[in-house]
């Protein structure tokens, strides 16, 4: 059965957390030169791929003692906290434009891109430590590929009209203190518990 609580919080926390992230930018850039139905393909299918191994990741963890799983996963919370609090604003990195508009080339760069540059990113671990902390893998997944595929949509779509809105540090800031809650929250549960 799929927990619907899990997944709408798995969404939005995965969701703010990518918003102000490389990738949103780079699907930007690749959705201004190449069709926007190409691209997502390619990147879509990337972000699954990563949600997939942390999903499993995460799973092992829960064979550890719960204690020790929600202190770990604390740690990792207030660590992810910590980076996106000091993160410094990220230039958009030039992206190596396909030799033409075929299908398979556009979404085969855009699927590269985003396997490389999210491997080990902060999304992929922090769905890890949400599947270690729920034990509940396919609804955890589902809202992680579905936060993914909205920033990544946005992105390509229109991010730079939502960047102009609403403010990247403001947005930076929300995921921060979300994962500083979600820290506190599995520290305390480790602790009391």
């Amino acid at each position: 059965m799929i927990s619907f609580t899990v997944t709408a919080v798995v969404f939005g926390v995965v969701f703010l957390a990518e918003l102000p992230d490389k990738t949103a930018l780079a699907g930007l850039v690749l959705g201004t030169r190449y069709r926007a139905s190409y691209v997502f393909a390619g990147v879509a299918a990337a972000f699954a791929l990563h949600v997939a191994l942390a999903v499993a990741a995460g799973s092992v963890l829960t064979l550890l003692p719960q204690q020790i799983v929600q202190a770990l996963t604390g740690v990792l919370f207030l660590g992810g906290a910590a980076v996106l609090l000091m993160k410094k604003d990220e230039d958009e990195e030039e992206i190596r434009k396909p030799e033409n508009q075929s299908f398979w080339k556009v979404s085969g760069a855009g699927f590269m891109l985003i396997l490389v540059a999210e491997f080990g990113d902060l999304t992929q671990i922090m769905t890890a430590n949400l599947a270690a902390r729920y034990d509940d893998p396919l609804s955890v997944g589902i809202g992680a590929v579905l936060a993914l595929w909205s920033v990544a949509a946005i992105g390509i779509l229109g991010g730079k009209a939502l960047m102009r809105r609403v403010p990247l540090r403001l947005i930076t800031k929300v995921a921060a203190l979300v994962m500083l809650a979600l820290g506190v929250w599995s520290l305390w549960e480790a602790v009391a518990g």
